[in-house]
């Protein structure tokens, strides 16, 4: 599914045009995000997924055409043996802009908490469902000093989760306590 081509009436536009995204691949790329894994960025995941108790944690920077997850953690998936339950493909670094639910924060600049996304139509059919079996979403944009909203900070689980308000003030806190870090790599000149 392309994002920016428009849909016939009364048919739901799954993923959100997004009119920023030339000028956030610009910014990014000048920031040197979202071309390669970061061990720094994975072991923020691997903090938050510790922190939240969640299977999945993205650190994910979103250009014209895919999601690129700079810092990434994933279950540790072993094949079980002697079961008919099909296996879900992994998760890797990077996943097209129509998947997920990363795109909608992005385009929205706020946090979105999606504790059994079965009970969003919007969000049901989102191919991540299916296909990884994602079942719950807590996720806060990344908006620097200049405005731009660079990527997500997210978490995202195989059963129904209630993040409440306190994982809502706890992603927004982290997606912040992030931009400071990356705003002060800029700045130090640590950019990769």
């Amino acid at each position: 599914m392309s994002y920016d081509l428009p849909r016939p009436a009364g048919r739901l536009l799954l993923t959100p045009e997004d009119k920023e995204a030339p000028a956030r691949v610009r910014r990014l790329r000048r920031l040197g995000l979202g071309e390669h894994p970061e061990p720094a960025l994975d072991a923020f995941a691997d903090h938050l997924a510790e922190r939240t108790g969640a299977a999945y944690a993205m650190v994910n920077f979103i250009d014209e055409h895919r999601q690129f997850f700079a810092g990434l953690r994933v279950p540790d998936v072993r094949p079980r043996a002697n079961t008919d339950e099909e296996a879900k493909p992994e998760i890797g670094r990077s996943m097209e802009r129509d998947h997920g639910f990363c795109p909608h924060v992005v385009v929205r600049r706020k946090a979105l908490v999606l504790e059994d996304v079965r009970d969003y139509p919007r969000f049901a059919g989102n191919p991540v469902v299916d296909e990884f079996g994602i079942r719950s979403y807590l996720g806060a944009p990344l908006i620097d000093t200049t405005g731009m909203v660079l990527g997500t900070v997210c978490v995202a689980d195989i059963a129904p989760r209630a993040w409440g308000k306190a994982g809502l003030e706890a992603i927004k806190w982290t997606a912040a306590d992030l931009v400071g870090r990356l705003e002060r790599r800029e700045a130090d000149g640590l950019l990769s």
